[in-house]
């Protein structure tokens, strides 16, 4: 039985030695190929500057077109027709309120389809009844003075509010100046 324990094992290690000769690749060593030639670049003449490239500037947009291009509330929150102020319990058009009313008669001249519409205000002092017909002629007065300017007076609408729309909710002179007033809102263009 020792015998046939060592004829195996001699067996077994003949065995594992042929495997691992018949395993071992034969190993070549490999030479990279020569790097590939550099060929002489051409010589390169200089370009001559090339020309900008034309940019086409969009046209400018006209101040008229600018104004069209706007919604009425744009422009109203522009305010480019300014209020005019009275006296206590009047309606004839101030001195002071003159230019003012020239300067709106200009921007209408310039702009002349637009139709506005002229809300006369008063202070909280009075009827109800007496400040809505002071309103009234407040804003028929201011008309009537851009009429004499050569404004349309179709052009124009007016409105009264008497004492219910304040511009200055104090009860003081310094509020009640400010709430006496001709407004202006642009309704059509």
């Amino acid at each position: 039985m020792k015998k046939l324990i060592i004829l195996s094992l001699a067996f077994l290690m003949v065995f594992a030695a042929l495997s691992s000769c018949r395993g071992r690749a034969k190993i070549e060593e490999v030479t990279p190929p020569p790097p590939p030639e550099v060929e002489e670049q051409p010589k390169v003449e200089p370009v001559e500057k090339i020309e900008e490239p034309v940019t086409v500037k969009e046209p400018e947009l006209t101040e008229e077109e600018i104004f069209m291009s706007k919604t009425l509330e744009e422009i109203n929150l522009e305010a480019p027709l300014q209020m005019i102020h009275f006296d206590y319990d009047k309606y004839f058009i101030r001195d002071d309120a003159k230019p003012v009313l020239e300067a709106n008669a200009e921007w209408l001249k310039k702009y002349d389809a637009v139709v506005i519409l002229i809300e006369g205000h008063c202070d909280e002092r009075g009827t109800e009844e007496y400040n809505l017909a002071l309103g009234e002629k407040r804003a028929k007065s201011t008309l009537d003075y851009l009429a004499s300017l050569g404004i349309s007076a179709e052009r124009i609408k007016t409105i009264s509010y008497g004492k219910s729309l304040p511009l200055d909710p104090g009860h003081n002179e310094i509020s009640w100046q400010k709430n006496r007033r001709a407004q202006f809102l642009i309704i059509r263009k």
